[in-house]
């Protein structure tokens, strides 16, 4: 899966006018996280038409950064994400990002950025969704 990172500057309205241009193509959201430090936001987005919402929203002077990351399904218990996180570690593998996207019926859906992705695929290829 491909995930969409936008960086920019922390604003009222950003989300806003991300989502109208995505809604405008007729993109769909699938997930959708954002962050704001001081002055800077960090929005990561999965979406249903991954070109289109690059295109998108690179036409619309967003700075998009693109990441491949790895679904793993874990079990929606505590200790569960840190079995897969020590994975990486004992690897000396880093994850860049770590999203829970979807928790349902006693399970749950990580989506993971790792530094390497092959080697990341083969530490969780247990768990992969496919």
């Amino acid at each position: 899966m491909k995930q969409l990172v936008i960086v920019t500057e922390d604003r009222p309205g950003i989300v806003a006018d991300i989502s109208t241009a995505l809604a405008e193509k007729n993109i769909n959201i699938e997930s959708i996280d954002a962050e704001a430090t001081r002055c800077h936001g960090v929005i990561i987005l999965s979406v249903d038409k991954y070109d289109e919402a690059l295109k998108t929203l690179t036409d619309a002077s967003f700075t998009v950064y693109t990441e491949n990351t790895i679904v793993v399904e874990i079990a929606d218990e505590p200790g569960a994400l840190a079995k897969i996180a020590r994975r990486f570690k004992d690897a000396d593998l880093n994850m860049r990002s770590i999203r829970i996207m979807k928790r349902e019926a006693g399970n749950s859906l990580v989506a993971i950025a790792a530094d390497h992705t092959k080697e990341a695929i083969k530490l969780v290829e247990d768990c992969i969704v496919a």
